[in-house]
């Protein structure tokens, strides 16, 4: 790989990685191939043995997911990137990579429904327990650890609420612990945040939301060191296959390209309408880091450059009410998916959250008059006037 470490985030969102063919190509290429020829019955030997370096099979060695996975490693400050086929096939590699039978995962509760259904459902089903903690009490988090703790995974900020998990203090405990310290940096991005700066370990994405940024497709990606990432999770990816497609890492190369720039936009956007939300009679309450009224706003500004682009927001009249505002919309999409140039919304506790219990939204803080907006990038007053349809109403 070049040298990069003079090189801004921007920079290195557009420059990392590529290594252009004998066709001198200005734009990355798509390899779509599932097999690599080799010059020799030897050289497929040393390929497959490890001994030499180089592509044997797409399913884990692709020159376009390379390209994406060099890249994105650079952006996040890691030494070693695996790219996957969805975000949750990037958690699933986590765990079965860096966990075994009988050891214990400390959550937050404040985590994507679907990530609590695989460690509650399917985690369990291979001797691994998991507890959970609300994110922002480090009291909790202490006196959860056990002697068999081996992980603590966070989303920070969380999806829905946008709550802030203190990186750095997970990480002391994490380390005092003999433990690893996992961060779901989707909601940020390295644009914003780089966990692995300030002591994680792990840094998960789902790169179908932000790092794609116009909901094209589907990709996750693992950052960390070369031994945890580059070897055991990397080990995951290889056996089972979890494997991002060649055409979907050229489509995040691209997303990439302006990364910095979107997240700027869509950070600018969500603090001016949390601030309108916020002044609204039909609006309860605002969840957004970006706000003074946010109990975390200090945190946020410590260990993230701009508050991201997702918000949610209550109002009164539960479920009733919420799907009343998201339904007299016609600007923005009424979908689950996030980190898109195009503004969305979503009633998070029957979509998102809906297969968790009404106990387990509760002990999250996802009411039934909550509903979750990830800020695009059309004129804000349009984005304004859509939601007041609804919000006018109640």
């Amino acid at each position: 790989m070049d040298d990069y470490s003079d090189w801004g985030m921007a920079t290195r969102a557009i420059r990392v990685g590529h290594r252009r063919t004998a066709e001198g190509e200005h734009s990355p290429p798509i390899f779509t191939t599932s097999s690599y020829v080799y010059e020799s019955a030897a050289q497929a030997a040393a390929r497959f043995s490890g001994d030499e370096a180089g592509n044997i099979y797409s399913r884990f060695t692709n020159p376009t997911v390379r390209n994406f996975e060099e890249r994105l490693a650079a952006m996040e400050g890691g030494e070693a990137c695996v790219a996957t086929a969805t975000g949750m096939a990037a958690i699933m590699a986590t765990c079965m990579g860096l966990l075994q039978q009988g050891d214990h995962l400390l959550s937050s509760r404040s985590i994507f429904g679907s990530t609590v259904i695989l460690f509650d459902k399917y985690l369990s089903r291979f001797g691994i327990e998991t507890s959970y903690v609300p994110l922002a009490d480090m009291d909790a988090w202490r006196a959860a650890i056990r002697p068999d703790t081996k992980m603590l995974f966070v989303e920070t900020p969380s999806n829905p609420l946008g709550e802030i998990g203190d990186i750095q203090a997970l990480a002391r405990l994490a380390h005092e612990q003999d433990c690893l310290l996992v961060v779901d940096n989707c909601f940020c991005t390295p644009a914003l945040q780089r966990p692995l700066d300030l002591g994680a370990d792990v840094v998960i994405h789902s790169a179908t939301k932000y790092l794609d940024g116009q909901g094209r497709c589907m990709g996750g990606a693992v950052v960390g060191d070369s031994n945890s990432v580059g070897e055991e999770v990397y080990g995951v990816l290889r056996t089972a296959g979890p494997s991002m497609s060649p055409f979907n890492a050229w489509v995040f190369l691209n997303g990439l390209e302006t990364l910095d720039l979107r997240m700027k936009a869509h950070s600018a956007n969500a603090a001016e309408l949390a601030l309108w939300l916020e002044a609204h009679p039909a609006v309860t309450r605002v969840h957004f880091p970006g706000l003074d009224s946010h109990p975390q706003k200090p945190l946020a500004d410590k260990q993230m450059k701009l508050p991201g682009g997702m918000l949610s927001f209550e109002v009164d009249g539960g479920q009733c009410a919420a799907w009343k505002v998201i339904d007299a919309t016609r600007l923005l999409s009424i979908t689950a998916n996030l980190g898109d140039t195009k503004s969305t919304v979503t009633h998070p506790a029957s979509t998102t959250h809906g297969r968790l219990t009404p106990e387990q939204r509760a002990d999250a803080g996802i009411s039934d008059g909550l509903i979750r907006i990830s800020v695009g990038l059309e004129d804000i007053a349009d984005i304004k006037a859509d939601l007041a349809r609804g919000l006018d109403s109640l």
